[in-house]
């Protein structure tokens, strides 16, 4: 797998010197850090790595960094070294937030654009939904490393732009630059109350962000529900919603593909809801102790047939809802492997300052989750029943031949076209 200290080294550009101040904040952003791993890293001898070592090693690294940005990337590749999928760095937010107008994706073993957004410069330089990505500012993308390469441009270094390396699906191979739009906004937020418009703007950007976030239904009769379900942070009631409208259907497919993971507690509502008895989820285990985690059955489950839909974008809840379902036999699971990062962690939130404070954490992995048949997921991820992937020319073409063949399989008759507009999406406002 490629490490991201080596992902970095592809992506060196000139930046403004470090201050002492920046340099003193990135050390002790790394010193804090580093302490919550060492407390609360659920494998106290940390894969056999010398975390102490490792952390010296850093701040060497930090000494002689020659800018801010790549002080904080010398923490984040610290983090990195542990190689676990939910311990890695949440550096301070940028003064400014980039969107390239554009989203990709694994599909099997290669990336395609999947979405290119109205009015962007993606658009305008004729990349399509269906052009295959070869590289990504001269990093060349694979399943193992597409995940370090969105952390780098979307979260640790975002850029002005992006090259990408295409091949249409007519087989010509290019070059593209395409400019990110660029929105400035604060690096320091107050929190007082003072300037309201910080705290206006947080309320807008949250609202936003559960619209997108909501459970969608797509009904075809009587006969089937489909429920998509794009992270798993709902509420007890909320499951109990989607379940209700469920017993109405003689089959449900639960569309998981792209969800992230989220909430255990939703993951044991959701598992819940569709078994008359109780289910071991997975068993914990941390540094100390082990324990079982159990999924009570519903009162009223939904018991018609079931189908689950997956890609490479399911992750950590998502997975192991996917894969109790395969170990009960109690659904069929369609799609792609899925992502193989599922572990259970905790966001570590600190701050600089009082009142007017910067923001910056860590998420750090405390249990190691071990399924039923005894295996874990992490880095294998689940493999489904039936693989289905849709081609370059179907996401071209918008159509959805995975929902189109899991309807099928239920006796329900959905073309790929059809399908492909049961779920319009949806760009985030916040451009």
């Amino acid at each position: 797998m490629l490490r991201l200290a080596h992902t970095l080294a592809w992506s060196q550009q000139p930046q403004q010197s470090i201050s002492n101040l920046e340099r003193d904040s990135a050390i002790g952003m790394l010193q804090v850090l580093a302490n919550e791993v060492r407390k609360n890293y659920y494998d106290p001898k940390f894969h056999g790595l010398n975390w102490d070592a490792r952390v010296a090693q850093a701040k060497q690294e930090i000494q002689t960094s020659k800018s801010f940005n790549m002080a904080i990337s010398d923490i984040a590749a610290a983090l990195d070294s542990l190689n676990d999928t939910h311990t890695f760095f949440i550096p301070p937010e940028h003064a400014y937030h980039v969107d390239y107008g554009v989203r990709y994706q694994i599909i099997g073993e290669h990336c395609y654009i999947t979405r290119v957004r109205p009015k962007s410069d993606a658009e305008a330089k004729g990349v399509k939904p269906g052009d295959e990505v070869l590289a990504i500012n001269g990093i060349t993308v694979d399943r193992d490393n597409l995940r370090k390469i969105e952390y780098l441009f979307n979260l640790l270094r975002p850029q002005p732009g992006l090259r990408f390396t295409l091949l249409t699906p007519s087989g010509s191979q290019h070059d593209t630059d395409v400019m990110a739009k660029v929105r400035p906004t604060r690096e320091v937020v107050d929190l007082t109350g003072a300037n309201g418009t910080d705290v206006t703007d947080l309320i807008r950007g949250a609202r936003n962000e559960m619209h997108l976030l909501r459970a969608r239904y797509a009904e075809f009769g009587d006969r089937l529900l489909v429920i998509r379900v794009p992270i798993f942070f709902f509420r007890e009631d909320q499951v109990e919603d989607m379940i209700g409208r469920a017993r109405k259907h003689d089959s449900l497919i639960l569309d998981l593909r792209g969800n992230p993971g989220g909430s255990v507690d939703t993951l044991k509502y959701l598992v819940g809801g569709v078994f008359d008895k109780d289910v071991k989820v997975a068993d914990r285990v941390g540094r100390k102790e082990t324990k079982p985690e159990i999924a009570k059955a519903s009162r009223r489950p939904f018991d018609g047939k079931l189908i689950v839909l997956v890609d490479a974008e399911s992750a950590s809840a998502a997975e192991l809802f996917s894969r109790i379902m395969q170990i009960e036999k109690r659904a069929t699971v369609i799609g792609d492997n899925t992502s193989g990062a599922v572990m259970e962690a905790e966001h570590y939130r600190e701050k600089m300052g009082a009142d007017t404070v910067i923001l910056y954490g860590a998420s750090i992995t405390e249990w190691d989750l071990i399924m039923s048949d005894g295996k874990s997921l992490e880095r294998r991820g689940v493999s489904p029943d039936e693989t289905m992937l849709p081609s370059g020319l179907d996401l071209a073409n918008a159509r959805d031949p995975v929902l189109a063949r899991a309807a099928a399989v239920l006796g329900v008759n959905v073309s790929p076209e059809d399908a492909g507009k049961s779920f319009p999406f949806e760009w985030s406002n916040d451009y």
